[in-house]
């Protein structure tokens, strides 16, 4: 049986057209479950990671279901980060552009005017929540007319703290809208609001065949604060690979940067106070080989996409297991080997030891911190059977010389 193809799917064939010269010759599996109950203009409830085609998924027949005349905008797309809403729009201009649609990225960081005057002309709008509400409070336009809404990443943006804005402007539109919700979860609270903005939605779950685990050394090295920074260098060296660093927060990502350049090591931050463009140049500069070391944040780290990254550097531990994975995934990547470090101080042992249990490094990270302690085994209270009990002693016979 041959496969399915775009147009089997019910897309237009200007639109397959496009999405042929793009090289996307076939839907993938995520891609089949979901355009067409999107066409229909079913609400869609859909549990898919990154990676699996569900940009394409809601995007093709969103702009198949646009209207050029339509008022605008008319579609609205959610995203939780600034990177996620330009890729959106980069990876599907051409089909937009095919059917005489425009497309517009808001996101913050960069000059509100223009943005504001692309986004009132734009018939899709692809927004972070923040910069989104910033532009409907000056009255840049309305979301009035749209038809469409979609939450890409919804439990990401629950994640970062978004849940009251997304509320406020779901509120904004229509009731009659088509509401389309893409998470990696569909439980939990992602889970509630999927069922709050949606009616009747068709759910759809996709989980991609397991793919072989990256070839990642995992080392945890013992260092308290005062410590890091030399060993951080150590780990650095001079060879010239690319090595990603990531730590707890924004000012200590910035005053990373700093001592590391005292150090002669030519390091760049990237974290959400960065601007647009001084993040895509860190990104730029890093790929290109130009800057060998890029410290982040892990919020920012979400759009870092990077080949040949030797090797990653937790100076701060993670908090979570999810991030840790986050982190040391983006090292190992196509085919590579890769080298994941972790700075454990005194403090964090037991939060790492848990972790690492939790991730199967339990043997790793014992190479370095030892076997985690055995529980002291209880001693049966004594009376009964076991003797007297606490604050009772038998009586003793005198030994005389005849019994009583």
């Amino acid at each position: 049986m041959s496969q399915q193809s775009f147009a089997d799917l019910g897309v237009s064939s200007a639109v397959s057209r496009a999405l042929g010269e793009r090289g996307f010759a076939a839907p993938f599996a995520i891609q089949t479950k979901v355009i067409g109950d999107v066409l229909a203009g079913r609400d869609v409830l859909a549990k898919s990671p990154t990676g699996s085609g569900k940009t394409l998924a809601f995007m093709v027949p969103l702009i198949d279901r646009t209207a050029a005349d339509a008022p605008r905008p008319v579609a609205l797309v959610l995203a939780p980060t600034r990177e996620l809403a330009t890729q959106i729009v980069e990876s599907t201009y051409p089909i937009a552009h095919a059917r005489a649609l425009k497309i517009c990225a808001v996101y913050g960081g960069v000059g509100l005017e223009r943005q504001a005057r692309e986004a009132a002309k734009a018939h899709i709008v692809v927004a972070t929540p923040g910069r989104l509400e910033d532009l409907l409070a000056r009255g840049a336009f309305s979301l009035k007319h749209v038809r469409i809404l979609v939450l890409d990443e919804a439990d990401r943006m629950l994640d970062m703290g978004f849940r009251p804005a997304v509320d406020r402007i779901v509120a904004k539109c229509p009731d009659n809208r088509q509401t389309l919700f893409f998470s990696a979860t569909l439980d939990g609270d992602a889970g509630v609001i999927a069922q709050r903005y949606t009616h009747d939605a068709v759910r759809h779950e996709h989980e991609p065949p397991a793919r072989k685990a990256p070839a990642i050394e995992h080392r945890f090295v013992r260092a308290e604060r005062d410590e890091r920074l030399d060993r951080l260098v150590g780990e650095i060296g001079a060879g010239g690979d690319l090595n990603l660093v990531f730590v707890r927060t924004k000012h200590g990502a910035d005053r990373l940067v700093r001592h590391l350049k005292k150090r002669n090591v030519d390091a760049v931050a990237m974290h959400g106070d960065k601007s647009q463009r001084q993040r895509e140049r860190a990104l730029a500069d890093f790929e290109a080989g130009r800057v060998t070391t890029l410290v982040a944040t892990d919020v920012a780290a979400r759009g870092i996409h990077v080949d040949n990254v030797a090797k990653v550097i937790n100076f701060d531990p993670p908090g979570a297991a999810e991030d840790y994975v986050h982190r040391t995934g983006r090292t190992g990547r196509a085919g590579d080997t890769g080298v994941a470090v972790t700075f454990v101080g005194e403090e964090q042992v037991a939060d790492m030891r848990a972790m690492t249990r939790a991730l199967k490094l339990e043997d790793q990270f014992a190479a370095v911190a030892g076997p985690a302690p055995q529980k002291k085994r209880q001693q049966a209270p004594r009376g009964g059977n076991g003797g007297p009990k606490p604050g009772q002693h038998k009586r003793r016979r005198r030994r005389t010389g005849s019994p009583r």
